[in-house]
């Protein structure tokens, strides 16, 4: 182990990142996605050598592909690069395709150009949806990858396939091991399967396959593992398992964050007062990874495949574990503070969640407190003949709060020993540009960005819109008081008009016992004496 870790390991043949890259082509699908975009957006800027990066893209409904490209590349994300060297962008080539359709829909000489030049392959599409029914779910995440695959598998100057997993696809593990883990099942059976079955039936299986796993997303994330692994003799795999993955740290903007899954919903809820409750181990270790350190380490990890062509499968998980730890319980705590200082433009009510560790006090304030008042509200809306929409919305809150609640109330060991092997072998230059040590964020200026990141660029609320969103909670905090004060009010005062009725009620079945007693007891005596 002290041989890894030590920084001059490998030192004397050291090719920094950006060389590694330089003069490469590049083939990645879900670059659309949020991790997707950060990592195009990273190596166009800080591998400024690299030749070509060709990216997988479904062709939407009257939108061409050049048109589409020209969106894409709007993005906020590329300002940057946009503003100081956009010619960077021109090396950005779109590859008509569907990672759903056979052969992936690439056309002839489009599935040539990649035959002939692609180096390295990033595949991080994938249907991160974990309530997905699960031929949906097989579909995209294990046939997905298979249709990768086979197109890795022509390419003539492959040096690294890069799949981008998860470290919770091995939910059944007590520690998730930074190597290779059976399959639950046949990868290339189940794919099969999931052709010839219809969806309904293989709903009806679904509960015996999945075995303990919580969600269709872990279990062909598993099985995707396996499916890759498969290759190994045929091309150099290395296989990237990051943790969850959160709003950026310091690129391409701090706390840019797109999308509601995971933590952002669950802040979202929270700040808009509709999550009141959650069930979770405050105690436990929360396994927070920035999105930027996150690509940086998938970066740096295609690289060393690259320089390291031995045949065996290379793995590595993503992960913060045991580097600056954060529980559930301080990650919930430092979020709710940020958000008294910079809350939603639109709350439904005081934003006053907290987490409860037991599961049935948990269950309990949900119907307190997410179910009445949801019934309670689109009452009234039928009253006022409008549309009735807090009991759907409080629904997909408790779904996704359950798949939530798998993770926060379970205790996870990532090994990360090849991850912070990586780290060590970096040249200073790398580890300034590349950046993925955890130990440097600072988690309260952490979640304010992330906090702000949420409004600006999930809920496009920019920050000019604080001073007006700080009235509305001020005016929220009285309503709630108010409303506290007349349920207790009304418990006490209904308490105090029905003393006498409830006293008197106790007072009749208390006498009633007594009076059978002593029922009971009589005639025995009465009996006995007349012996």
């Amino acid at each position: 182990m002290e041989q890894i870790m030590s920084p001059h390991h490998h030192q004397h043949h050291y090719r920094s990142i950006p060389d590694t890259y330089a003069g490469r082509s590049l083939f990645i699908t879900g670059a659309t996605g949020f991790m997707g975009k950060v990592l195009v957006e990273k190596l166009l800027r800080d591998c400024g050598d690299v030749k070509s990066i060709y990216l997988l893209i479904r062709t939407k409904k009257g939108i061409d592909a050049a048109q589409r490209r020209d969106d894409y590349l709007k993005h906020l994300v590329f300002d940057r690069i946009r503003e100081t060297n956009r010619a960077q962008l021109d090396k950005v080539k779109l590859i008509r395709g569907d990672i759903l359709m056979d052969g992936l829909e690439i056309g002839e000489s489009d599935r040539n150009q990649l035959i002939e030049n692609v180096e390295i392959i990033f595949h991080c599409a994938a249907n991160v949806r974990f309530d997905q029914e699960l031929k949906q779910a097989i579909n995209f995440n294990t046939n997905g990858t298979l249709r990768v695959l086979k197109l890795a598998e022509q390419m003539k100057r492959l040096m690294a396939f890069v799949h981008v997993s998860t470290a919770y696809c091995q939910c059944n593990e007590e520690v998730v091991e930074e190597r290779s883990y059976p399959a639950p099942h046949n990868p290339l059976g189940i794919s099969k399967l999931a052709d010839l079955v219809e969806s309904d039936v293989l709903d009806l299986v679904t509960p015996s396959l999945l075995n303990n796993l919580p969600n269709t997303y872990a279990y062909t994330k598993a099985l995707t593992e396996g499916l890759v692994y498969s290759y190994r003799e045929r091309f150099p795999i290395a296989i990237a398992r990051p943790t969850i993955v959160v709003a950026a740290w310091k690129e391409p903007l701090p706390g840019w964050i797109e999308g509601t899954n995971g933590p952002t919903g669950l802040m979202i809820g929270g700040g808009r007062g509709i999550i009141r409750s959650m069930h979770c181990n405050p105690d436990y270790e929360a396994d927070l990874m920035p999105v930027d350190m996150t690509m940086n380490a998938i970066i740096s990890f295609a690289a060393e495949r690259v320089n390291n062509q031995e045949r065996d499968i290379m793995y590595c998980n993503v992960s913060g574990a045991n580097v600056n730890p954060m529980t559930w319980g301080e990650a919930l705590e430092t979020g709710r503070k940020k958000f008294y200082d910079n809350p939603l433009c639109f709350a439904l009510w005081y934003p006053d969640g907290s987490i409860k560790s037991n599961y049935y006090y948990h269950t309990l304030c949900v119907i307190l407190f997410h179910y009445l008042p949801a019934y309670l509200i689109d009452f009234l809306l039928i009253v006022l003949r409008r549309k009735p929409f807090m009991i759907k919305i409080q629904k997909r809150i408790s779904q996704g709060l359950e798949v939530l609640q798998y993770y926060t109330t379970k205790v996870w060991i990532f090994k990360n020993d090849n991850m912070r092997a990586m780290y060590s072998r970096l040249s200073e230059e790398d580890r300034e540009k590349f950046y993925f040590d955890m130990s440097h964020v600072h988690w309260p200026t952490y979640f304010l960005n992330y906090i702000m990141g949420v409004r600006q660029y999930v809920l496009k609320e920019p920050p000019e819109t604080l001073p007006k969103a700080r009235k509305l909670l001020k005016k929220l905090y009285i309503m709630d008081k108010l409303v506290q004060v007349m349920i207790y009010t009304m418990l006490l005062w209904m308490a105090y008009c029905y003393w006498d009725v409830v006293i008197g009620a106790i007072q009749f079945v208390f006498d009633s016992a007594i009076d059978g007693v002593r029922k009971t007891i009589t005639p025995t005596k009465a009996h006995s004496m007349r012996i």
